[in-house]
């Protein structure tokens, strides 16, 4: 799926969903994680990731 599919799905701007994507993004809302999982039929865990 393309970025621009996905944004257009989950109702973020491309913008917004590339800082997620690179991981420039200080704070991702849960109901954009909801949404981003739900369009992806994913869980939070498959998509996130701690690094100390």
């Amino acid at each position: 799926m393309s970025l621009n599919e996905l944004s257009e799905k989950v109702g973020l701007t491309l913008s917004n969903l590339s800082i997620l994507k690179t991981g420039k993004a200080k704070a991702v809302r849960f109901s954009t994680l909801e949404a981003i999982c739900e369009v992806l039929e994913c869980q939070p865990g498959d998509i996130l990731e701690f690094v100390e």
